[in-house]
């Protein structure tokens, strides 16, 4: 039924909104600034490397590094401590006087296992951005086993071996299988250093707990050992902290001379036991006083996992996470965006129309480009999610006609998507549910107010690229004029257009009947 405040006039349609508030401009399309920073904030420290990129070679020009111990500072409700808080703040508050002025398309900033279960997350991040003055991402253990498998591929020779590269964190383990800079299996377990240590090292290092600790960590190795083993490979990698305290600790004693080994871990496992007590560790050579109450449950995953997945020898990187996120923003800067070839991955897997989803493209772009000023949405970020939207909108025939946006939306949510944060994967879930229907749709309410009146705002320029596109190409699309205004768009159709098009003009009318609610208004009015 058609909406009271719907008008008809020959030539313009106008969506009336509230006043769009300040979005965060935190990408912006090109940068010539050559230096790039990834923070890394891990379970057991903080991380931030900074990099300059000449002549496509990185030169690291600063590096910081905190122990923060974040995953101890989760109480038994999984919410983290006003103490844990407070000096993760802290030190994100000094990491940000760093790269406070640096663009931020060359900054990426990620957390990790802690904060993925972290109850109170949301909260935190929220304080950690102000701090930071960057945007902060929490990614899947997916996407953090992408990063980790880029950064230590950039650090060895580019062969085409098939490397194992595992990396033992302080609150989860990722392994990857891959080749060259691309991992073929990705897995993320959740045990680390910290979570194992406070499970099963609270107090004496002894045989028996240490035992325990070891079958945990075979039972959640037993999970992936089948596949990789049936993959083989010719090398194993171990990066990040525990690995190369490990490593450290098998040299200082002389029992290695370079790399891990079966017998160089049993050998240390003997020390631990022998010692006891974690406040003694520091008589065992080699071991740094931070690592003291965490490397139990570091050697104990290790050993697991040389156990189940049948590995002779560990080899070391210096490469890691936070390198693989810098090699990731020159790959975006460069228009190698990993995120895109995971659009065009999952367009052929749910075989969606291709020409269709160029049409909606090119639509909503049309729209966004002359618009995008008025809603004070960044260009660049404002077109990657129309773009992907645009594209994925019709995933959900994959499963079927009635509700498709529904499907769609929660198979993009709940996927794994390399190059995507979990944030990114909530909106633009949000979006393809906000295609049709109910608007705004149930999905947007998981997001901040920020992003919620962003996803809002290109919602409505996808609902009318979708719209206007109804016909899949029987009919030709003019060129729309639209203008943003404070409180709406004008949008300018060719003369008689809409009388010639009236499905199109009563979808409209619908359209108007679904937004009103929400605060908007279209109207077509006379000149």
């Amino acid at each position: 039924m058609p909406s009271a405040r719907f008008r008809v006039s020959r030539q313009r349609v106008l969506i009336a909104a509230f006043a769009v508030p300040l979005y965060r401009r935190f990408v912006s399309t090109a940068s010539t600034n050559d230096t790039f920073a990834a923070i890394d904030l891990g379970s057991n420290s903080f991380h931030m490397v900074v990099a300059r990129h000449v002549q496509d070679q990185l030169h690291i020009v600063d590096r910081l590094r905190e122990r923060v111990a974040l995953a101890a500072g989760l109480d038994d409700k999984k919410r983290l401590t006003d103490d844990a808080q407070a000096r993760a703040l802290a030190c994100i508050e000094r990491f940000g006087g760093r790269v406070r002025g640096m663009p931020s398309e060359n900054v990426r900033a990620i957390g990790t296992s802690t904060l993925r279960i972290a109850r109170n997350a949301r909260s935190f991040v929220t304080q950690a951005q102000e701090k930071l003055g960057h945007p902060i991402e929490i990614v899947s253990g997916l996407e953090e086993a992408r990063l980790i498998y880029l950064g230590v591929a950039h650090d060895l020779s580019d062969d085409s071996s098939r490397r194992l590269v595992i990396d033992i964190g302080g609150g989860s383990t990722e392994c990857i299988l891959g080749e060259r800079f691309e991992p073929l299996k990705t897995d993320s377990l959740h045990m680390g250093c910290v979570n194992w240590s406070l499970r099963f090292f609270r107090g004496e290092v002894t045989r028996e707990n240490m035992e325990r600790a070891r079958i945990a960590a075979r039972l959640e190795v037993q999970t992936l050992e089948r596949r990789y083993r049936s993959l083989g490979w010719e090398e194993c990698i171990g990066s990040s902290g525990t690995v190369l305290a490990i490593e450290q600790i098998l040299r200082a004693n002389q029992w290695t001379d370079g790399g891990i080994t079966e017998k160089g871990l049993r050998k240390l496992r003997k020390a631990l036991i022998e010692v006891g007590l974690p406040a003694d560790f520091l008589t065992i050579p080699g071991l740094d006083a931070e690592r003291a109450n965490v490397i139990a449950g570091g050697v104990a995953i290790l050993d697991a996992l040389f156990d189940g997945l049948e590995i002779e020898r560990m080899d070391v990187s210096q490469g890691a996470m936070r390198e693989g996120v810098i090699y990731d923003l020159l790959g975006r800067i460069r228009h190698e965006d990993v995120r895109d070839k995971t659009i065009r991955r999952f367009m052929e897997r749910y075989q969606v129309d291709l020409e269709q989803a160029g049409r909606v493209q090119r639509t909503a772009l049309a729209l966004f480009q002359q618009a995008h000023e008025g809603l004070e949405i960044d260009p660049a970020l404002g077109e990657h999610f129309l773009v992907w939207s645009s594209r994925l909108h019709e995933i959900g025939l994959s499963i079927g006609y009635p509700g498709y946006h529904k499907h769609g939306a929660y198979i993009v949510e709940h996927s794994d998507m390399p190059g995507f944060s979990r944030e990114d994967q909530v909106m633009l879930a949000a979006l393809i549910e906000a295609q049709r229907r109910k608007f705004p749709p149930g999905g947007i309410e998981a997001l901040v107010p920020t992003q919620r009146r962003m996803v809002e705002r290109l919602a409505l320029l996808l609902r009318l690229a979708v719209l206007l596109e109804r016909s899949r190409g029987q009919s030709r699309v003019p060129r729309i004029g639209i203008e943003a205004r404070k409180g709406g768009y004008m949008l300018d159709f060719p003369k008689g257009w809409l009388e010639e098009n009236p499905l199109i003009r009563a979808d409209l009318e619908q359209e108007a009947a679904r937004v009103e609610p929400a605060g908007f208004e279209i109207a077509i009015q006379h000149d």
